[in-house]
This record gives structure tokens, sequence and C-alpha cells, in this order.
């Protein structure tokens, strides 16, 4: 019985002396989010199913029309010996006598960094920064967040991570420190995992106080940029863990997104029917739809699509389908919307998608460079190379950064900046090798600025990769909208050596 199914049960249990309406169902079980009617008659199902109940007899579970669903089976209730709160706890904070259950996403708490510096006067500087990082993150629709005031409950004494997990029911813990010294103040993080206590992520971040309320925001960005990767990177391994049989639609996505970031047809070819799955089993998953479609866009643009107009049709649709499933969801809005400008060719739909999805979370690297390629789609380069460099700044050890230096790489080219592509392109080919329109990109930057040995040299990786590969092709290959940006790159492959 998965997670989501045992709250249904759990709160039509908890609530068995009336009738729960499916509003009440939804807000209780999914916080809000919009799931569709065939989810919750899934849901509702596979509760009855786990009981022994099925929709014919509902000896357990009655469906009341119009009005909802009923829990009336017998329930006997049997309640703990009655614990005494541990002298460590505060008036005020959740006490040990249960642990809650984790919810079916990645759950975190941010809890008070300590105040270091000697002066209690830079509190306030200090559980800024804090609820700045927890709003930040509350933004991000795929993370369930501790609220500020259940997370400062511990404020001011030595905590067991373990034991703060239990008790406000996350996988994840935040803390940090903060330390003052003359005009420079130095904030230290790091991620926990509470179930285990190992520690998967920390960083100091530095700056200076003339303008503490910039200081605050950067430290805010550098800070969730930073450990959002992080979270997505445990979260993927703990998905990898677990027993296939076990599985459901988040899992399945996070296993997507780990053959995903491998970057190279293979790891692409496996992730598509990953995600084709999460939606099988949860039609309503947005990020699922537009990371399918991502895989798509991403096949056919390093030349392993068997059929461009195949491609073309379904990942328009998986697009669309990413868009309007995903209106709070900056992850399905970001990768939604870039799909959407490259296989609908919409380039001001596109931006205003993605738009949406930076308002939403305006620390989330992914969307940042995503908005550059489109950018780059429309003749802003300078725009482009501006926004793929602060995705890059968001998280420095992003698993896509060698995307983000091939978009880069490719604004530079199309500027007509020979030089600086090529430099991007060979950062980003250090990262992956077998990046097509990398290898492309710099064999024409070297070309075009004058450097035949160079290109040549450059025009035999591409001909390795892609043996079949020829001019005529390019066309039909890339999902360039504006003719400068692939007369420029055809021309540079033509002097390089490419066949007609």
């Amino acid at each position: 019985m998965g997670p989501q199914v045992f709250d249904v049960l759990l709160h039509l249990v908890g609530n068995r002396a009336q009738v729960v309406s499916k509003d009440g169902l939804l807000d209780a079980v999914w916080k809000g989010r919009i799931v569709s009617e065939s989810t919750l008659t899934s849901h509702i199902n596979a509760a009855r199913k786990a009981i022994s109940d099925n929709g014919q007899e509902q000896r357990l579970i009655r469906t009341v029309a119009r009005k909802g669903f009923r829990f009336v089976g017998e329930v006997t209730e049997i309640r703990p010996t009655e614990a005494r709160e541990p002298e460590s706890a505060a008036p005020n904070s959740p006490t040990a006598d249960r642990a809650l259950a984790l919810p079916d996403r990645p759950s975190i708490a941010v809890l008070a960094f300590l105040n270091l510096s000697g002066e209690p006067a830079q509190d306030y500087f200090v559980d800024g920064v804090v609820e700045d990082i927890t709003a930040a993150l509350s933004r991000m629709k795929w993370l369930f967040v501790i609220a500020r005031n259940s997370s400062f409950a511990y404020k001011g004494r030595a905590v067991d991570v373990k034991q703060v997990g239990r008790e406000l029911g996350v996988r994840y813990i935040l803390e940090g420190s903060l330390r003052k010294a003359a005009r420079r103040v130095r904030i230290t993080g790091q991620l926990v995992d509470a179930a285990t206590a190992e520690n998967l992520w920390s960083e100091r971040f530095e700056g200076n106080l003339d303008d503490i309320f910039a200081l605050q925001d950067e430290f805010t960005s550098s800070v969730v940029g930073a450990i959002v990767p992080q979270l997505e990177r445990a979260e993927i391994e703990r998905a990898l863990r677990k027993h296939t049989e076990k599985l459901d639609a988040y899992d399945y996505y996070l296993r997507g997104m780990s053959r995903f970031h491998l970057g190279n047809r293979e790891g692409t070819s496996a992730a598509l029917p990953l995600f084709r799955t999460a939606i099988e089993l949860d039609p309503d998953f947005a990020a699922a739809y537009a990371l399918a479609a991502a895989c798509l866009f991403w096949s056919r643009f390093n030349g392993w699509a068997r059929s461009s107009e195949e491609y073309n049709a379904e990942g328009a649709e998986l697009a669309r389908r990413a868009v309007a499933l995903g209106k709070d969801d900056s992850v399905a809005l970001a990768r939604g919307g870039h799909a959407l400008a490259n296989f609908v060719g919409d380039l001001d739909a596109a931006i205003a998608v993605i738009d949406r999805a930076l308002a939403l979370s305006q620390n989330f690297a992914a969307a940042w460079f995503l908005s550059g390629f489109v950018r780059i789609m429309r003749g802003e380069y300078d725009v482009a190379i501006a926004q793929l460099a602060h995705g890059m700044r968001l998280s420095p050890l992003d698993p896509e950064m060698y995307r983000m230096q091939g978009g880069t790489a490719l604004a530079h080219l199309c500027a007509g900046r020979y030089d600086e592509a090529a430099a991007w392109a060979q950062r980003a080919l250090r990262g992956l090798p077998s990046f097509l329109i990398v290898v492309c990109i710099l064999a024409a930057s070297r070309a075009l600025a004058g450097r035949a040995d160079e290109a040549q040299h450059a025009m035999q990786g591409v001909l390795r990769l892609d043996p079949a590969l020829r001019v005529s092709k390019i066309k039909a290959w890339l999902l360039f909208h504006r003719p400068q940006n692939l007369a420029v790159l055809t021309e540079g492959l033509r002097r390089a050596g490419l066949p007609e």
C-alpha cells in the first residue's frame, strides 16, 4: 500500500463519525495539489483492496452519493502507555512520543541557525536568512517544507537530528550557523539525512555587511541553489535502493531522473519509459510529462531521433500536458515551456511559461538555463548568456552543468564570438564528451575563427559520433527557429570539412 493510499485510509478512519467530502480528502492527503477524479477513485479502490473491501460490497468504506466517503467498519483504538516528555524538550516543541509519517515527497525542516557572532543583535539577521530560505524552498512544489514556527521551536537548544526528523516527520534537516567579524559575515550550512544523521552536503558562504538586505538575499539564493540538487540526488539514491515491486509514481520519476542526468543516448533512452510509467501510475504528474518531453527533445537535439515527425508530435502533446497540469509546479513549467518552444515553436508562450516558473522559484537553476536556451532561439544572445550564467552560479555542482555550458557556447557562436564559443564548448565536453551538438559547435567555431587544423580535428570527433551526419541533414536535425543561427552553424561545419 502506497503512502497516499495509507493516508486516505487513515483520514477516513480518523473521521469515521462523519462523511468525508472529496474536497476534504483532497486537502488532507494531497495538500492542495490538483488531482483528477480518476486519481482519487483509484486511491479509494486501493484503500478498499488493502482492507479486503471492494466497490460493490462497500463493507468498510462506503460511497455516499454526491457527498463523499465514510468509513463504517468497527474500530478499536489501542493507545500507547503515556510516556513522560523528555526533559530536553522545550515547552512548545513537538514531543518524541510518536514519530510522524513521512510525506510521499521529499521533506525538509530548516532549523534556526546558531548565532556565533557574540552579538544578540544579529539574531534578526540570522532568523531573516532562515525564514527566506524556508520561504524559497516552500515555493518548490515537489518539496514538503515544515513551517517556520514549527522548526523554530528547537531554537536555542542542542538537538538530535534523528529525533527532530521523527517529531517533525521529515527526511532532511538543514542546519547552520552565522559568525560575524568586523564588516564580514560567514554563514555555514549543512544538509543532514534525519534517518541516519549522515551529512549530505555542507558549504560556507561569506559576504560584506555593507548592504545587509542584499546580503540576506544573496545567502538565500546561494543556499537554496546549492541544496536543491543535493536533495534531488539524495532522493534518487533512496529510490534506487528500493525494491522494484514496491515502487510508486514518484520513485519511477526519480529513477528516470537518475538516467536523464547521464545525458547520453543510453541514459536518455532508459529514462523515457520510466517517466511514462510514472505518468501511467499518476496521470496528473505534471513534472513526469515535462521530463518525458525533455527526453524527446534531447534525443532529437543529439541526433538520436528515429523519426523527427513522431518526436515532434509526441513532444508537443507531452509539453502541453505538463504546462496545463503544472500551473504551480516550477519543474513542470520550466521543462514543459522549453519543450513547448522546441516542439510547438511558440517562443512567446514558452517564455511566459518559463517566466512563471521563475516567479514561483527564483532559485531553480534549470529554469534559468532553459530560459537561456529559448532566448537563443529568439536571438537574445546576451540575455541568454546572462541567464545561463545565473543558472551556473545558483548550482555550481549541477548534474546538468554540461548543458548550461553547451548553451553558453551556442549563444556565443550565434553572436559571432567564436573563440568564446570554442572555450565554452570544451568545458561542456569535459562533462559529456558525447554531446554531439557541442562537438559541432566546437568544430564550427574553430573553422569560423580561421583555426583550420583545430576545426578539422574537432570534425573528426563529430564524424566519430555520427558518421552519417551531413550538412544537408542539419536543418532536419536541429530545431533552429532563426535562419541566421542555422546558417552560422552550417557554414562553420562546411568549412570544418563536414560533407554536403
